[in-house]
């Protein structure tokens, strides 16, 4: 029997209460098409209603492709438990997903992503839960938030803290989807899958797997379909006898505003000079000041936004592949991309699915950690995940509890203060006119990283803005490099809600940080470490 079917026929085997399980990264993999029959279908009849959505990473975004958004109607989507959250600027109208969410129409969990994959797993093995330290002292500790983004979700706990072997662990019992809806390119009659032109691997075959094994379906959107015993078996990345349909689009986006990019999906590998250098400006000294950081060896994660761009730093100072980058949607190696295709990794050396990236990640095997600040609180603490005023600004978590939490080093980067004018050049930094908001704050909204548990825990932890570099030392916030031009009281003290401590050999940051040309960038190399 074919497995082929419409669109209209997968959405009218998703019943009412179903608990429906998508694969995506923002624009990335998204099975966008399945997902718009299932909202057309809502409004044609009414049904299926009630439905819990599990979404590890972001299930579209809003430049374009809809994602959950399909599904984000009153009476057809009771709950929903999401890494992250389509999100961008507020010039752009409000997803109908944030529209639910602060209406309070859903109930809405912002469960780290890492963390999501693993209730998958366990799902899929019939084991209850996730047993983690991970998001320990976060917004996603019961004793703050529970993962919980509006009151309906506060009135369902998914999360509660247990005491097992002597310590205080986190506990997310495993959610057992009925329907999965996955994405690849290429099925063959049987529904072998494969995935040569997708940008990531993400989490297809676990979500698979933790359906299938209770009972469930699994729904495949891929771009065409093949002739039975014409796929090569080490190709085949979710295999047949977990498929029990398949749904054809041909046009189906790579990413966000890509057709097919071959060098998206690592079927060629482009040439260094094809990668542009980061523009000048306070974002690109911030972005060479965070890698000052790195060492050659290093295997380290990147997060999006600042820290996106140190790789365009190393390449432009001829060190292009001296340290590995890592990304939670799943590349290790070459050039992370920009934009749309951020996620991705240009001439990658592999593409791992991301639930095993993410068991990378949340035991701390890497080195490094670059990613990013909105809030820096008097403990060390970093919000990323969530600004109350313009709640669809910020996409949510993501990996980045996962990631902080075991990493023995994490960089933060940002602005200082948001909106300021700046001016960098001749070696000296000019603020024009100070920034609006205030980003060193009394109190985070958010908790997505715990400095007092980072103390605990031994990391290394330092902040890095244009006007300053800041470290984590025994529990205060230390000013241990400032940039020339800038007053150490009027432009960084004054502008922190927290007292800022001065290291007694506070030191300038590097002239050529704010000079055009290559600064001569060299990278001692990281030494051999063992244990953990």
């Amino acid at each position: 029997m074919s497995k082929l079917i419409e669109p209209e026929q997968a959405a009218a085997l998703v019943r009412d209460g179903d608990i429906v399980s998508i694969s995506s990264s923002s624009g990335l993999g998204c099975p966008d098409k399945v997902l718009e029959a299932i909202g057309a279908r809502f409004e044609r009849e009414g049904a299926p209603r009630n439905l819990t959505a599990l979404s590890p990473i972001a299930a579209g975004d809003m430049y374009g492709i809809r994602g959950i958004d399909h599904l984000a109607r009153p009476g057809l989507l009771r709950r929903i438990l999401a890494g992250s959250y389509p999100s961008g600027p507020s010039s752009l109208p409000m997803p109908a997903i944030w529209r639910m969410i602060e209406g309070d129409t859903v109930a809405a969990y912002n469960i780290p992503s890492g963390i999501l994959f693993d209730m998958h797993r366990d799902a899929a093995a019939r084991r209850p839960g996730v047993l983690t330290q991970v998001g320990m002292g976060t917004f996603a500790d019961p004793a703050q938030q529970g993962c919980a983004m509006n009151a309906s979700a506060t009135a369902q706990p998914v999360v509660r803290k247990e005491r097992f072997d002597g310590r205080d662990w986190l506990y997310f019992p495993a959610v057992v989807p009925q329907v999965a809806i996955i994405r690849a390119t290429t099925a063959d009659e049987r529904g072998n899958l494969t995935y040569e032109h997708e940008g990531a691997l993400l989490g297809g075959l676990e979500q698979a797997l933790a359906a299938r094994n209770n009972g469930g379906i699994v729904i495949a959107q891929v771009k065409r379909q093949v002739l039975d015993g014409t796929l090569r078996p080490h190709d085949v990345r979710v295999p047949c006898n977990l498929v029990d349909y398949i749904v054809l689009d041909p046009g189906q986006m790579q990413t966000t505003q890509t057709l097919y990019d071959p060098a998206i999906s690592g079927e060629i590998f482009q040439p260094l000079a094809h990668f542009a250098p980061q523009p000048w400006g306070a974002e690109k000294v911030i972005a060479r000041r965070a890698a000052l950081e790195l060492r050659a060896g290093h295997a380290a994660n990147l997060g999006f936004g600042i820290s996106a761009n140190v790789p365009r730093i190393l390449l432009e100072e001829g060190l292009h592949g001296a340290v590995t980058w890592v990304i939670e949607q799943g590349a290790v190696g070459g050039m992370p991309l920009l934009g749309f295709a951020f996620g991705c990794s240009a001439n990658a050396d592999a593409i791992m699915p991301s639930p095993q990236q993410f068991s990378y990640f949340q035991g701390g095997g890497f080195d490094i950690a670059l990613l990013s600040f909105l809030q820096v609180d008097g403990n060390g603490s970093v919000n990323v995940s969530k600004l109350g005023a313009k709640p669809y600004l910020t996409a949510g978590c993501g990996g980045f509890v996962d990631i902080t939490a075991h990493a023995r080093r994490i960089v933060f980067s940002g602005f200082f203060t948001a909106g300021a004018r700046l001016e960098v050049g001749g070696g000296r930094l000019r603020i024009v006119q100070e920034g609006r908001t205030r980003k060193f704050v009394r109190s985070a909204e958010h908790i997505t990283f715990s400095g007092l548990l980072g103390r605990e825990r031994g990391q290394q932890v330092c902040y890095v803005t244009e006007r300053c570099v800041v470290v984590l030392r025994d529990g205060a916030l230390v000013v241990t490099e400032i940039a020339p031009g800038v007053d150490l009281q009027r432009d960084v003290l004054d502008q922190a809600e927290v007292p800022l401590q001065v290291a007694d050999d506070l030191r300038p940051m590097d002239a050529a940080l704010f000079m055009e040309q290559p600064m001569g960038l060299v990278l001692q190399t990281a030494g051999v470490r063992r244990g953990g």
